[in-house]
């Protein structure tokens, strides 16, 4: 059974496994404070799941903010890397603690897990991070995952705690992800405008349902936007996963919007295995190759990449790493794990099938990048 509906997310049938997102701005006060009864209503509806027999991560954001306050950092303590590395070191035991204390009134432990990109970039690492938060849930514990701001830099962080609970949900085999925001969810416009809607649910992510992201994080204590919302919804719909933007703002967050069918739902259309999965939701590539109009075809047609029809080779990178395939144009089509590096396929690209030994001097592999390691954007 799928989920088709929020109050879905709270069918144990549909939805054993679920992962919880809670931004800055909902879980920090102005001043640097928790809401400490906010967060204690939260915790209580994840206890609630709990005991309703699903498995609840919760990736929570707000380090930083609470570090800023502790330590009296200028601009929230984002004015520069160190100020924001130092809130988040301070801010993270907070917050950890904070969390701790909430859940042991409800007989749940909590367990820390800090990552950065490269911890869900780099194949082993992901797995690394993967059987960890399997084991935490066996063990019944409730995973409290946050980017490690206190070492990761600008190259090295996923940006927003949006894409992380996504790429969170794959690793974890998660079946839905709740985003909780300052809004009620998708609106067709900004939703001060007087004939904005709320859409109820996304079938399909289209370049008009882009349009309608205003980015940015309004309360600017976050680092996201619907942008990265709808970026998110991209990660999971390509995992089989569920993705719901909800209103956060009020005690009781999740039950108030489940109960009164407040947000959008985003329905996954696809369910990639879980190798797929990890290249789907790859942010980082090391390179890229174009392919000419009739590789477009071919690919759009379930085909491998051959040699011949590379045009053009991008950037470092080697056997192994996951790249971006990009049209004539340059706009990204997929991405997928390439079969030899930039300067092999440099040397080969635009060649046939029989002239690619022919330049290289020896067999050579059956495609630039298989079908089977390859996903389609």
């Amino acid at each position: 059974m799928d989920i088709e509906t929020l109050l879905d997310f709270r069918d144990i049938e549909k939805c054993p496994r679920l992962v919880i997102k809670i931004g800055s701005a909902l879980l920090v006060h102005p001043d640097g404070e928790p809401r400490f009864d906010w967060l204690r209503t939260v915790a209580h509806e994840v206890a609630g799941a709990r005991e309703r027999g699903q498995e609840v991560i919760v990736v929570a954001s707000g380090s930083v903010a609470l570090g800023a306050a502790m330590l009296d950092l200028p601009g929230g303590g984002r004015e520069t890397l160190a100020h924001a590395q130092a809130a988040a070191s301070v801010g993270q035991v907070y917050l950890a603690s904070t969390w701790a204390q909430m859940f042991a009134e409800h007989g749940l432990k909590a367990g820390q897990v800090l990552l950065t990109l490269d911890d869900l970039e780099n194949r082993s690492r992901y797995l690394n991070a993967r059987e960890t938060l399997r084991e935490l849930l066996e063990r019944g514990a409730v995973p409290i995952i946050n980017e490690n701001d206190t070492t990761a830099t600008q190259e090295l962080k996923f940006g927003d705690n949006d894409r992380l609970a996504a790429r969170v949900a794959q690793a974890s085999d998660a079946n839905g992800v709740l985003l909780l925001t300052d809004v009620d969810g998708l609106y067709t416009k900004h939703p001060d405008e007087p004939d904005a809607e709320l859409l109820r649910v996304v079938h399909k992510m289209t370049p008009r349902i882009h349009e309608m992201a205003t980015g940015g994080s309004g309360s600017g204590m976050g680092s996201g936007g619907m942008a990265s919302k709808l970026q998110a919804a991209e990660i999971a719909g390509r995992a089989g996963i569920a993705l719901a933007i909800l209103s956060g703002t009020e005690q009781y967050p999740i039950g108030r919007a489940l109960s009164a069918d407040l947000g959008t739902v985003f329905l996954p259309k696809r369910d990639d295995n879980a190798f797929k999965s990890w290249i789907g939701g790859r942010m980082r590539f090391n390179g890229s190759i174009r392919v000419d109009d009739g590789a477009v075809r071919a690919l759009h047609n379930g085909k491998s990449l051959l040699a011949a029809g590379v045009i053009e080779v991008f950037g470092a990178f080697e056997r192994g790493d996951v790249i971006a395939i990009e049209d004539a144009q340059g706009r990204m089509i997929a991405k997928g794990m390439v079969e030899y590096d930039s300067p092999d396929c440099e040397k080969i690209k635009g060649l046939r099938s029989e002239e690619v030994a022919d330049e290289l001097g020896h067999l050579p592999r059956s495609a630039v990048i298989h079908r089977d390691q390859m996903v389609m954007l």
